[in-house]
């Protein structure tokens, strides 16, 4: 009887472990540009406010040359950390690190004169993610980055739930230049139904390359699109049957702790380790790598 109790407890561990959860993570905030709707603050407070009436502790990835380096923006970013989340690097410029015209040493500046913002706001964390995803197309820059965030004591916030949502977001913000009292439910659903296909398709290529459901870093951005419709987002992975936990929490998980052989610029860890599998195509991959083609596609036969 004792041995069956501690096989049912520990089969009962394993099932909440493998369960599957999501970190709700954002990048290139705080923006002080203008927006149709809503002002700068005005869409910060949308964010912070869809975050909290979830009860969900999310991460903020700075790219400060899009205000934090401004008294307006860096109290954006403060909102953030005081509210209880974690703040990260994302550089200062949002540069591609895979440019011919960007050298290592001026990529690792950015993120060196990131940090001496970053570092001054509650919630700070020695986390940067990559712009573009993108982690060097050398070994120079590759290895390179890899030894410089070891000796600086970052860590590499991987996304292995990658979406376009900012692909949908240019189409917001044009539909709304256009007209700004246009029918916007299109766009919202669209929006929904995109974050869903990556959220299934990403945790299908988990089973496949893993044998489990991983813990998911989502990637979204600090937009116009997720100011709107991000507690509906949220509450729609809860419908799904997900759990969302703190980023922390995620990157605690193995899988983030070993970078894969082979990056792939632009994409999320799994595609990453898919392509260090050799397994480079799989039913679907295609709508992985569409940066949202299929959601404009169908907004335009509509109209849009």
């Amino acid at each position: 009887m004792l041995r069956l109790l501690a096989l049912c407890a520990a089969t009962a561990f394993t099932a909440t472990a493998h369960a599957q959860s999501v970190a709700f993570t954002f990048d290139d905030g705080p923006r002080l540009e203008e927006t149709p709707l809503l002002s700068p603050q005005q869409r910060n407070q949308s964010l912070l406010d869809a975050l909290a009436a979830h009860k969900v502790s999310a991460a903020l990835f700075v790219t400060c040359g899009n205000g934090a380096d401004q008294p307006a923006g860096y109290a954006l970013a403060q909102a953030w950390g005081r509210a209880g989340h974690a703040i990260g690097n994302h550089t200062m410029t949002h540069p591609d690190l895979n440019s011919t015209d960007v050298t290592l040493a001026q990529y690792q500046q950015e993120i060196t004169d990131c940090d001496r913002i970053t570092s001054t706001l509650p919630g700070y964390q020695k986390w940067f993610r990559f712009t573009f995803l993108r982690e060097g197309n050398t070994p120079e820059k590759r290895d390179g980055m890899r030894a410089f965030l070891a000796q600086t004591g970052y860590r590499n916030a991987y996304v292995s739930l990658d979406t376009s949502d900012w692909r949908l977001d240019e189409k917001l913000n044009e539909v709304l230049r256009a007209n700004p009292k246009a029918d916007l439910t299109p766009i919202r659903q669209a929006y929904l139904s995109h974050l869903r296909q990556r959220a299934d398709a990403y945790r299908d290529l988990s089973r496949q390359l893993v044998g489990r459901d991983i813990p998911q870093v989502l990637l979204l951005h600090h937009n116009l699109i997720n100011a709107l419709w991000l507690k509906d987002a949220i509450q729609q992975f809860k419908d799904m049957g997900w759990t969302i936990i703190t980023p922390a929490e995620v990157f605690a998980d193995p899988i983030y702790q070993q970078p894969p052989e082979k990056q792939n610029g632009g994409q999320s860890l799994l595609w990453s380790i898919a392509r260090s599998k050799n397994q480079r195509k799989f039913p679907g991959w295609e709508r992985l790598v569409d940066d949202g083609d299929f959601e404009i596609d169908a907004l335009k036969a509509q109209g849009l």
